[in-house]
């Protein structure tokens, strides 16, 4: 059926004006914290979205003590017996950057130009850097003020998914089948499903996290954490010749062990990466923090395995250096279930 141009009006502006909303409330999640979500705010933002799921009427709404949000949308009269699917987003944002007093900025009727921000003059966004840009114009492009990440992932999710809920509500002859909404915490660092209740949900979920209009994707990365600790001994560089066992240097050689061809950067399509996030130390000590991809858990067990090659190399080749690794299964490709 085609849509009515009342219907596209309400579609647009209740899900911008959600999505305004909804990138103010800080929700960084966080890799340190031991709670469940990791961090207060994404629990006061699923109280929030709870609360507006109840005033959409939708049923069975649930705000567990871990932040998840579960609700229940009965299908229209007459499609009680489609199948019912599953709509989810995240409620936290990335903590690698400043997602703190988001100040959204909407450029309007984007004319194919550069995009300054008023908060940083240095940064600019251009089709040159970002080509899908130009699939754009004539629209509208929301952006932060250049001091911040928006959220645009996953608060584009949430406005999307509870602007259906109320335009299926305003508007019943848009029919549909039953449908159940989840929000969940801490998908940023990889606990997204960690406490998720399984039983809420249907057989057949979509999640509101791609980046295309029209992109469907049925897979994604088998993902894990690494954290890699260097114990050296800090001498007197005066005196240090045969003593001195210089963690950070130490570690900058390791981390130069690791394949340039598998890097974010030289990698394409199914084509797994280490990627490091994090190097910091001194003489004495040094961590650093990876993150490592592939979509065949067999290919990323290798590459444990390469890392641990490395350890017992470094080791040999400075007596006295101690060196951890830590790893951490964040999730798997969801195409194995």
């Amino acid at each position: 059926m085609s849509i009515s141009k009342e219907i596209q009006a309400f579609l647009l502006n209740n899900s911008i004006d959600r999505f305004l909303r909804y990138v103010k409330i800080w929700t960084v999640s966080d890799e340190i914290s031991k709670t469940f979500p990791s961090t207060k705010n994404q629990f006061e933002l699923g109280k929030l979205l709870a609360e507006e799921l109840k005033s959409l009427n939708l049923e069975d709404v649930v705000h567990d003590k871990f932040g998840f949000v579960y609700a229940f949308l009965p299908s229209s009269k007459g499609f009680e017996k489609v199948q019912t699917i599953g709509l989810i987003a995240h409620l936290d944002t990335s903590p690698a950057v400043n997602g703190k007093d988001v100040k959204p900025v909407i450029h309007k009727n984007y004319d194919g130009g550069d995009i300054k921000f008023a908060q940083n003059t240095d940064l600019t966004l251009t089709t040159v850097d970002s080509p899908q840009l130009k699939e754009y114009i004539g629209l509208d492009i929301v952006t932060s003020q250049g001091d911040t990440l928006l959220g645009a992932d996953n608060k584009a999710g949430i406005a999307e998914i509870i602007t259906a809920c109320a335009t299926w509500q305003k508007f019943p002859e848009l029919k549909h089948g039953p449908i159940v909404i989840c929000f969940t915490p801490d998908e940023e660092i990889g606990r997204g499903t960690t406490k998720i209740n399984m039983k809420k949900l249907p057989e057949v979920c979509y999640t509101m996290d791609g980046s295309e209009m029209g992109q469907l994707e049925i897979e994604c990365f088998d993902a894990w954490g690494v954290i890699i600790k260097f114990k050296g001994l800090n001498v007197h560089p005066g005196y240090a010749k045969g003593l001195m066992i210089n963690a950070i240097h130490i570690a900058s050689r390791f981390l130069s062990d690791l394949p340039e061809a598998e890097s974010p950067e030289k990698t394409e399509d199914r084509e797994g990466f280490y990627h490091l996030s994090t190097l910091k130390g001194n003489e004495e000590e040094a961590s650093a923090t990876l993150i490592v991809r592939d979509f065949e858990l067999e290919n990323n067990k290798k590459r444990m395995e390469y890392l641990k090659s490395l350890k017992s190399k470094y080791e040999a080749l400075y007596p006295g250096l101690k060196i951890e690794l830590a790893f951490k299964h964040q999730y798997e490709n969801m195409f194995t279930y």
